[in-house]
């Protein structure tokens, strides 16, 4: 035990309970790597398995010290670690998150720290390994903030009108080719001053969705004061914030949304009105779904908030449904235009 250190990263993962762990049992399939590169003193890094050696802690404490079998791999590459990782994992049903955690973590810690530099994760914090209200930003959440903030970047303001603006949601529990690309784009993108306050602009939001609720009785809704990490959301604030990085003028407007006076910025009761003729009858209105639709009606509300800065609003929010619907009516005549011609 002396050889081996848990990563903190790693004690989300479920614990066996006392009475099986106090009971003797006894492990075969706890697997290690070998390697001095991080911490000499301890060279054996727990890849598979991590409950299980809290579970050996929890029995030593007690006096329990049985043997237990170890697989220690040696000399491993980036894929060989990776095949190894989720294969000893797949006892626990590994969760695209999850997967999507140990894919960046081999990558480098620069998103984690990145996160934890401007907010959106806590310092000393991971990446949640399976997403869910109250729970820590995902990889994908972070990914698809980043790749939105450039996609946004690329558009012409003055084509906003006659664009297809739909922000994208990144690849989850699979290989995320668009990230590798984009991140061999922007060699500098942990160092871009735009995009950091971008990130901490967006978690000034998420902070004050979450204060405005803080304590209120009776209890809201779950959902309402973890409405800015809902994907459809962040992917469209970030989208926005890159379209309007050379404005300073709306840029702000859109930042200032988080200064909101007297109620949640993100105007959840507004948004729950929000529908259009076409929606079906079980549409809860805007910010609840992550589909195409949902983030391109979010974008046309943010983007318009942007224009007027009276923030989000019953009206604002019916015009900005009505404005996608006119834009996606545009796009298709321009489509059908060019079959045409």
């Amino acid at each position: 035990m002396s050889l081996l250190k848990y990563r903190d990263s790693q004690r989300n993962h479920p614990r066996l309970s006392d009475s099986v762990v106090l009971g003797g049992r006894t492990f075969s399939n706890i697997v290690a790597e070998y390697s001095k590169d991080y911490d000499p003193e301890h060279p054996l890094k727990i890849i598979g398995g991590q409950h299980r050696y809290q579970a050996i802690r929890a029995a030593l404490d007690a006096g329990i010290d049985n043997y237990h079998g170890v697989k220690v791999y040696l000399d491993l590459d980036m894929d060989q670690r990776l095949d190894v990782q989720l294969i000893s994992n797949t006892n626990i049903a590994i969760s695209s998150d999850l997967y999507d955690r140990m894919q960046e973590t081999f990558k480098g810690p620069e998103l984690r720290e990145w996160c934890q530099s401007v907010g959106l994760l806590e310092v000393g914090k991971d990446f949640a390994d399976r997403g869910g209200r109250g729970r820590p930003l995902t990889v994908r959440d972070a990914r698809t903030f980043i790749c939105n903030y450039y996609r946004g970047q690329e558009l012409d303001l003055k084509k906003f009108d006659v664009s297809d603006t739909t922000p994208v949601l990144c690849e989850s529990g699979a290989h995320d080719a668009d990230w590798d690309v984009l991140r061999t784009e922007h060699p500098e993108i942990w160092k871009d001053a735009a995009l950091v306050t971008a990130g901490k602009e967006f978690s000034r939001l998420m902070k004050a969705q979450r204060t405005a609720f803080a304590g209120k009785s009776p209890s809201p809704p779950v959902d309402y004061p973890e409405k800015a990490l809902n994907a459809a959301v962040l992917s469209a604030w970030a989208y926005v914030a890159g379209t309007l990085h050379n404005n300073s003028v709306r840029l702000q407007r859109h930042f200032g949304l988080a200064d909101t006076a007297g109620r949640a910025p993100l105007n959840a009761g507004a948004l729950a009105r929000g529908r259009h003729r076409t929606d079906p009858d079980n549409y809860r209105g805007l910010g609840y779904r992550t589909d195409l639709k949902e983030r391109g009606r979010l974008v046309e509300l943010f983007g318009l908030q942007a224009e007027e800065g009276k923030g989000i609003t019953i009206s604002s929010v019916d015009i900005a449904i009505k404005k996608y619907h006119a834009k996606q009516a545009q796009l298709e005549v321009q489509k059908a235009q060019a079959k045409v011609g």
